[in-house]
């Protein structure tokens, strides 16, 4: 009979809690880096945000870029960046928003048409003008904030208030470290980079909130013990469980990288990050943090010394 695969030995007991000096110091540097690279380096926004033209061009031979950009920049558009798109036969044209309305952004496109002939194929053509790309750059922070929010109010009435400050500090490091990715490898910031960073919120609150489950059932078996004590047990009952989950999905996730084409490549970056960073953070910074706060073990069995067994 075939035995179930484990991640994690079956009574593994690492100190996690006692590695949180250098996970502290580790996230610090993360999180400075971050900050330092949004605001040296800035993010790549999208023709979501920026508003302006987006072309998706492919020709049947390898694209030159450099011959692309010659025979448009004579062209009078202002602002126009080419640039590889997946494939060596793909390219894509941006082009910084006309003045006017829709019918001079419709000539711009035309212009870019003509000028490159019928060896392209025009696969993608979008316009976002700069009202609506500061509305929705304004609708993903609103909706980022309140996920936020809405996970602070769950974790403050499922447990107690004190676990909502590990959670919240373990999700910020989490979207920060995200964005700070980004702008450090330039990548393309658009909505489904804001998506990602709200599915990643979702991911890494579902990890911390299975350890904090645990950290509050041994609170109230194993009164006596140190706090070290129990939350080293709770993290070593759960990881098996954590690992599969985080394994399973990077799986999904690198198979939509390399497989998935650019336009999901962005996307999966994020998330791949997300589910490291976010079993990393679950670990490492929602639990230690809850030695800092005054936490009740609450009513339980006070003659408890001994770890359960293992229940994963």
């Amino acid at each position: 009979m075939l035995k179930p695969i484990r991640f994690v030995p079956a009574g593994t007991n690492i100190r996690f809690v006692n590695k949180r000096g250098f996970a502290f110091t580790l996230s610090a540097i993360i999180l400075l880096a971050s900050v330092f690279c949004l605001t040296s380096l800035g993010l790549n926004f999208g023709i979501d945000f920026r508003g302006g033209i987006l072309m998706e061009i492919r020709s049947s031979n390898a694209v030159n870029i450099p011959q692309i950009r010659d025979r448009l920049s004579t062209l009078g558009l202002g602002e126009v960046t080419i640039q590889e798109f997946g494939k060596e036969t793909d390219a894509l044209v941006r082009i910084q928003r006309q003045d006017g309305a829709e019918k001079e952004q419709m000539a711009a496109i035309n212009k870019v048409k003509d000028r490159l002939g019928s060896e392209f194929e025009y696969r993608r053509t979008e316009f976002v003008g700069p009202t609506v790309g500061k509305e929705l750059k304004e609708a993903g922070i609103i909706a980022i904030c309140l996920a936020l929010l809405s996970i602070l109010i769950y974790i403050w009435l499922r447990f107690e208030w004190q676990f909502s400050l590990g959670a919240i500090a373990a999700l910020s490091h989490d979207i920060v470290s995200t964005v700070g990715l980004f702008a450090l490898l330039q990548y393309e910031f658009n909505l489904a980079t804001v998506a990602a960073i709200l599915t990643i919120a979702g991911y890494s609150i579902n990890d911390t909130v299975v350890v904090y489950d645990r950290v509050r059932e041994n609170l109230r078996k194993y009164r006596q013990l140190e706090l070290s004590e129990v939350f080293n047990m709770s993290i070593n009952e759960t990881l098996s469980r954590t690992t599969m989950t985080s394994v399973t999905t990077l799986l999904a996730l690198f198979s939509i990288f390399f497989f998935g084409g650019a336009v999901l490549a962005d996307f999966a970056l994020a998330m791949i990050w997300g589910v490291c960073i976010g079993t990393y953070s679950s670990i490492f910074i929602a639990v230690p943090i809850l030695l800092y706060v005054k936490l009740k073990r609450g009513d339980g069995d006070q003659s408890g010394l001994q770890a359960p067994e293992d229940e994963r």
